[in-house]
């Protein structure tokens, strides 16, 4: 009989999974130790200029621990990637990208949105060590073409976009970044490897931020970066070793039983948006809507081309949104008026341009318009839950009024 490889709904339950060898307990043990006792013959070893941390004895928890490591070979699994390395938060994952393969002199090129930890890292502290930074809308290619230089080393991309729910073609980008020498980032944690696989469209390292979808709970922190295995060996050397940015293994191990059922709520979520989406364009108090499922999204060949399905984000406008925040905040019973997205119960929150123009993105000029397109005076960024549909949309109906 010829092997096959599980599809990825089994993979997101059993890659890197294998029963305790002295208990035979199925669930993944959590190593809660921080330094691990060599066997006789192992010698001394050191991370320092190690090719691949992996292939060492388990010694110190923050080069390596088994418990983050099963999650690792899990997330590299559904990325379909050589490796992954797992870290604090999100963020951390992006700094560590980062630091690894920017140095003084190179320039970056960053989606002129994206997650404001992302953005702010990117364009007020890179700076301070000699590290060139454009904010470029790739959404549109030929903008990033013309942003490119001899001494480009990275494009790093967010697609869905936080929080436009714009979408950044991976394969040209890919392509142009490729043909000018520079490597591709893609933060994918709207997206989830159920919805999109950048590395599918030509991209280099794919990063989450374990925190929200892939975790499912609202309960632990993470982040990963996956790729080719030799790349992110290199990142995992440098943020494991010498940026401190571990994983702890309880958060590795909630995160794990989150990817557990990955698929099933990425369908639910995206279910449920579909029927919010559709009650909220139809509303009187309304007057845009934004979800990638949606007949009208601006990209929706683009949606149809690179996402699996539309996932579980949606935004929405309104005529006052800082008095429409007010009502929701007071009157929500279901859904939570609360940052923070992709857990299983539904959250909403205005981004309102005018303080994230000042505080985060900065944007003028064309950007500025293009960032308004989308978003006019604010958007109220809603992530859907697990709830019962029906029930969402009555929360929604009563909060907003007609």
């Amino acid at each position: 009989m010829t092997e096959t490889t599980p599809r990825p709904q089994t993979l997101a339950l059993n890659a890197g999974l294998s029963p305790d060898p002295a208990t035979r307990a199925i669930a993944p043990n959590i190593s809660m130790s921080v330094n691990n006792a060599l066997a006789p013959g192992d010698g001394a070893f050191s991370a320092d200029g190690a090719a691949d941390l992996t292939a060492l004895p388990y010694l110190y928890a923050r080069w390596t621990n088994p418990t983050v490591r099963q999650l690792e070979e899990r997330v590299a699994a559904l990325e379909g990637a050589g490796g992954a390395v797992c870290t604090a938060t999100g963020l951390a994952a992006i700094a560590a990208t980062f630091f690894t393969l920017l140095k003084a002199g190179d320039h970056l090129i960053v989606s002129d949105v994206c997650y404001a930890g992302a953005n702010e890292l990117a364009r007020r502290i890179l700076p301070d060590y000699g590290i060139e930074v454009t904010a470029v809308n790739l959404s549109r290619p030929a903008d990033l073409a013309a942003a490119l230089r001899p001494n480009t080393r990275l494009v790093h991309a967010e697609t869905p976009c936080n929080p436009l729910l714009r979408l950044t073609d991976l394969a040209e980008v890919s392509r142009l970044a490729h043909a000018a020498g520079a490597l591709v980032s893609v933060d994918s944690t709207f997206a989830t490897p159920v919805a999109t696989r950048p590395l599918d469209h030509g991209a280099d390292l794919v990063i989450h931020s374990l925190t929200k979808f892939m975790n499912g709970h609202g309960d632990a922190l993470g982040g990963a970066v996956a790729g080719a295995k030799p790349l992110v060996e290199r990142i995992r050397s440098r943020a494991g070793v010498y940026l401190g940015a571990t994983l702890a293994a309880h958060s590795a191990w909630l995160i794990m039983r989150g990817l557990d059922t990955l698929w099933p709520r990425m369908q639910t979520a995206t279910a449920n948006a579909a029927r919010v989406a559709a009650y909220l364009a139809d509303h009187p108090a309304v007057t845009a809507v934004t979800w990638p499922g949606l007949p009208g999204h601006p990209q929706a060949d683009l949606v149809a081309r690179q996402m699996a399905l539309p996932g579980g984000m949606l935004t929405f406008q309104t005529r006052d949104p800082r008095a429409t925040a007010a009502r929701l905040a007071e009157r929500l019973k279901t859904i939570h008026y609360a940052f923070s997205l992709g857990h299983q119960r539904s959250l909403v929150v205005l981004l309102d341009t005018e303080e994230m123009m000042a505080s985060t993105w900065r944007l003028t000029g064309a950007q500025a318009e293009d960032y308004r397109a989308w978003a006019g005076d604010g958007i109220f960024r809603l992530s859907i839950g697990l709830e019962a549909p029906e029930d969402l949309i009555a929360d929604l109906a009563q909060a907003l009024g007609q």
